[in-house]
């Protein structure tokens, strides 16, 4: 039997609000799939390895349409053109580096052994690279794509999720409360914070303005992020902008 599901990919970086991103895209009756599988989608096999992974820990759902991934790191691509007949649905988000680059050092200084994104400097150097990728990435799509800002998951979902029922030609709007699932707050799954738990969006904004960026690195991120940011948004079949 042939797979049935049309894709929806998110395309973005660390620290994006992606995981509340897919708890709200999977919590919608169409929708399976809601952290980042960590797969490479180079050919139509990858999509037969999405179906297994989501099995392992999760059922799919009666009547649904949709299988759904992130893909946050350059060790990870998508190759729309390899991946035969499947719908795809492709999203694209960018945040504004000075957040990001922070909440990124905040996550790995938590953790219990030394990480190489504790750095600014490394985790400045990670946020340039991957949206440079993006840029790329976007620059030669053959598939039309849709692009938000990150913030707006957080800042105005009043906007952004309508925009995005319509692109995903969902039968129900998407929703500001969502659900936990197996997979929900597990390292390497997403956000392993209690905030994703909360099973709707938390408007309360962090800042992390404890940690210092040294200015050259941050520099280098936000003149990536302006340039990148508009190169998408001008290329994008949709977008919904701060």
């Amino acid at each position: 039997m042939s797979d049935p599901y049309s894709r929806i990919f998110l395309l973005s970086h660390m620290r994006a609000f992606t995981s509340l991103a897919g708890h709200i895209l999977g919590s919608h009756p169409q929708i399976n799939g809601y952290y980042e599988m960590h797969i490479s989608y180079e050919d139509a096999s990858a999509l037969d390895r999405q179906l297994e992974v989501f099995r392992q820990g999760d059922v799919l759902k009666a009547n649904s349409r949709y299988l759904f991934d992130k893909l946050l790191h350059n060790d990870y691509l998508l190759k729309p053109e390899r991946l035969g007949p499947a719908e795809l649905k492709i999203l694209v988000s960018l945040a504004e580096p000075e957040r990001t680059i922070r909440s990124i050092v905040h996550l790995f200084r938590q953790k219990p052994d030394p990480d190489l994104y504790a750095s600014p400097v490394e985790a400045a150097h990670y946020y340039v690279a991957r949206v440079k990728a993006l840029a790329d990435f976007c620059r030669t799509a053959e598939r039309g794509y849709y692009y938000f800002d990150a913030e707006l998951l957080q800042a105005a979902p009043e906007r952004l999720l309508p925009r995005l029922s319509s692109w995903l030609a969902l039968d129900s709007p998407l929703s500001e409360r969502y659900q936990t699932f197996s997979q929900t707050g597990k390292a390497g799954r997403g956000d392993s914070s209690a905030r994703i738990h909360g099973g709707r969006i938390d408007r309360t904004r962090v800042d992390y303005s404890h940690i210092a960026i040294p200015e050259e690195a941050l520099s280098a991120a936000q003149a990536a992020y302006r340039e990148c940011r508009e190169q998408m948004i001008s290329g994008a079949a949709d977008s919904v902008t701060l």
